[in-house]
């Protein structure tokens, strides 16, 4: 009995000096068998005023506290990890902040620093703890708020008790939308240095005509994570949605704190009251207005509610609670460089920024010299990227603005099936656009301390979170793949010599969906990843969604061997400028060989004598070719979807809109070697001309000429509801 009872203890010991290695607190068996968690919430308001307030352009000053703000932890532990989550009512808070706020609460609970994601929700009517933009610190708030943070994460670890987890997720696309807008190319503006480089920026106005469409997709899904007593009274709600803020008056916590107040009703009606939290998504060029639309604005109250009813909804689709998940964390750090000033920029700023001493800027023509001088005196920062398991639920923590572009990616392509991704954690390292929304200028991308970091350092975040992702996953990321449609089945199983479907996420190539590596090279001005024709043939049997690539003012090329004689070349395309204001809308493509200019299909515009908004051939150039375009005689409608074949058979031409010929015409044939290189330009001319301004998607070229038969199957195989019974397998 005496060795037995020396074994049992040896074993209780080993146990307890693994779980306290791995990060969690000594935990013997029977403790070790199961989850347990802890919740609490803690007042942040400012208790001193006046206070300065930030998320503005200039600083602001608040008297008062309309409704409180609040620091909401859930702690979870399994025996060998503990770990917190921690969402405070802030617009943003500097990792140094973070990190006096960890440390306190490490040494007052035991759970290290590295287990520990603390984030902002991002309202923009709370103190000041960062400086931004022109605002400054609140250095008494600043001063309060680490201990405030540290005592939520006390209490929650105080209150650690047997738990189960769910999660679940829904789909709320009429509560967030993409902000940033895509300009007209003869309406862009100027940026705070005096150059006219914006051709995408926030907030644009409601169906504003200056403005052709959205710069980027949404993230329209909203997530959330259930903790509750076995079996029994929910403990914690933490959701996740990517949208920016509402809009209040401070001191205040926007909608956030609305939104914990209802969904809390929701789930616990008798009470006690859970701690319900909304974490911050992917919400950098996101917020609650459709620009699309005229405006609609259902007020903070009735917006919070609303919200609150779909994280019900997906409270209420959770079927399974598990109480022993695998719960697992990993901290990675991560510096960059920032873009800092060149030495004109430089010179430019400093006699601004000595002029106002010690003062805060007064107007945006004094906030970006200013930020050039703190990024010329930082010119690297730090990040900290962590990622959770918890189940085979996933969740990231980013310390930026980031786009709703960049979330889909961590999303499709995290090893765990479901995930939500947190920004503005562990820090506020401003925006990360996506690179090639770095070409379309705009806020989001000016240099400052919040927008300041290198043009790459989104693709390497997003790298570094998929690799923390697989850590806690045990197992690689997954890679994302086009949605099989059946358009796309259609126009594969016509054996094109190329097909470029433009549904990446990122990457200067389009992919061929062929298999014959014939990618096209993307150049300029291209938004990545918007939704593409709203047609039945264009939906996956997933629910996915066709996407295509929007230009503005770029375009995309291909090189490879093709008959100048016999071809075809079949797309859809949107155009977005109406009126054009120009001769030619837009080039569709234009084929050329050896650098001389040959076949193009372009959109007319306003030219004397000839009809806009039809299809235009031409052969050799628009400015080069001595016979006039051949005109189209129907309508091409802009901001509508089309489907454009062209057919080259010698010197026969044919062109087809949504189906239908719509112009036949003779041009001179150009004979060429057997496998001479051609050079196919998509969205405008190789030599820069009229670029078209809009949405390309499902482009394929063919060394043979199509049929009628098969350019009216492939419309029919998009537009038909009919002929998406049995697709082709």
């Amino acid at each position: 009995m005496g060795e037995d009872r020396l074994m049992k203890t040896t074993i209780r010991g080993l146990l307890a000096l693994a779980a306290t290695m791995l990060g969690g607190p000594a935990a013997d068996a029977e403790e070790a068998a199961g989850l347990r968690a802890g919740a609490a919430v803690v007042d942040v308001s400012p208790t001193t005023f006046p206070v300065i307030v930030n998320g503005g352009f200039l600083q602001a000053i608040a008297n008062e506290n309309r409704d409180p703000l609040h620091a909401r932890c859930v702690v979870l532990d399994d025996g060998p990890t503990r770990l917190a989550i921690v969402v405070v009512d802030s617009c943003m808070m500097p990792r140094e902040l973070i990190d006096d706020a960890k440390a306190r609460a490490s040494k007052a609970t035991g759970i290290p620093v590295d287990r520990m994601l603390i984030s902002a929700t991002h309202t923009h009517t709370a103190a000041s703890c960062m400086g931004a933009l022109g605002t400054p610190v609140d250095p008494a708030y600043a001063t309060f708020l680490p201990g405030k943070i540290a005592e939520a994460i006390e209490k929650a670890a105080a209150a650690l008790a047997p738990a189960e987890v769910g999660w679940g997720a829904v789909d709320d696309p009429e509560h967030t939308h993409t902000r940033r807008w895509i300009r007209r190319p003869d309406r862009i503006i100027e940026d705070p240095f005096g150059d006219r480089t914006v051709r995408a920026n926030m907030h644009p106005g409601h169906v504003n005509p200056d403005v052709i469409a959205p710069s980027g997709p949404s993230d329209t899904g909203l997530t959330v994570l259930v903790i509750r007593e076995p079996g029994g009274r929910p403990i914690a709600v933490l959701a996740n949605y990517s949208m920016h803020y509402f809009g209040s008056q401070p001191v205040s916590a926007d909608y956030y704190g609305r939104f914990a107040t209802a969904l809390a009703k929701k789930v616990a009606p008798e009470g006690p009251a859970p701690a319900c939290i909304m974490s911050q998504g992917t919400s950098g060029d996101q917020q609650w207005m459709d620009y699309g639309k005229p405006r609609a604005d259902p007020g903070l109250d009735a917006y919070a509610e609303q919200v609150a009813e779909s994280a019900f909804r997906a409270y209420k689709s959770i079927k399974t609670y598990e109480r022993k998940p695998a719960l697992a964390m990993a901290e990675a750090t991560l510096t960059l460089g920032r873009r800092t000033p060149s030495p004109e920029r430089l010179a430019w700023a400093r006699p601004i920024v000595a002029a106002m001493g010690d003062r805060p800027p007064k107007s945006i023509g004094e906030v970006y010299p200013a930020e050039a001088v703190f990024l010329h005196d930082e010119p690297e920062r730090t990040l900290k990227l962590q990622a959770i398991r918890v189940g085979d639920l996933g969740i990231t923590a980013i310390p930026d603005e980031v786009y709703a572009l960049t979330g889909l990616k961590l999303k499709a392509r995290s090893p765990l099936p479901t995930t939500m991704n947190v920004e503005l954690a562990n820090g506020a390292e401003g925006y990360i656009p996506p690179p090639e929304q770095h070409a379309l200028g705009g806020y989001t991308t000016w240099p400052a301390r919040t927008a300041g970091l290198e043009v790459q350092a989104e693709p390497k975040i997003v790298e570094a979170v998929l690799g923390l992702l697989e850590r806690v996953a045990g197992r690689p990321r997954l890679r994302e793949r086009a949605p099989s449609t059946r358009y796309a089945e259609v126009v594969l199983a016509a054996r094109p010599a190329a097909f470029w479907r433009l549904d990446e996420m990122d990457g200067v190539e389009a992919l061929d969906a062929t298999g014959r590596e014939r990618p096209a090279t993307r150049r300029g001005g291209v938004a990545l990843f918007l939704p593409g024709p709203p047609l039945p043939g264009f939906r996956a049997p997933d629910g996915r969604i066709d996407r295509a690539s929007h230009l503005a003012g770029g375009s995309l090329t291909a090189d490879f061997a093709a008959s100048p004689e016999v071809y075809s070349v079949d797309l859809w395309f949107w155009n977005g400028l109406e009126p054009a204001g120009r001769p030619v809308a837009g080039v569709l493509f234009e084929r050329g060989r050896g650098g001389v200019a040959g076949d193009s299909v372009a959109i007319t515009g306003a030219t004397e004598g000839v009809p806009p908004n039809r299809l235009a051939f031409a052969h050799g150039g628009a400015a080069s070719s001595s016979t006039p375009p051949a005109i189209g005689k129907a309508d091409v409608a802009a901001k509508t979807w089309h489907h454009l074949a062209f057919v080259r058979q010698g010197r026969r031409v044919l062109v087809y809109l949504d189906g239908v010929l719509d112009l036949e015409t003779e041009a001179d044939s150009d004979p060429a070697p057997k496998g001479a290189p051609s050079t196919f330009t998509l969205g405008d001319r190789r030599e820069h001309a009229e670029s078209f301004e809009g949405l390309l998607d499902e482009v394929a070229v063919y060394d043979r000429a199509l049929s009628a038969d098969e350019v009216a199957e492939h419309v029919r195989a998009a537009t038909d509801p009919a002929d998406q019974a049995d697709p082709p397998r």
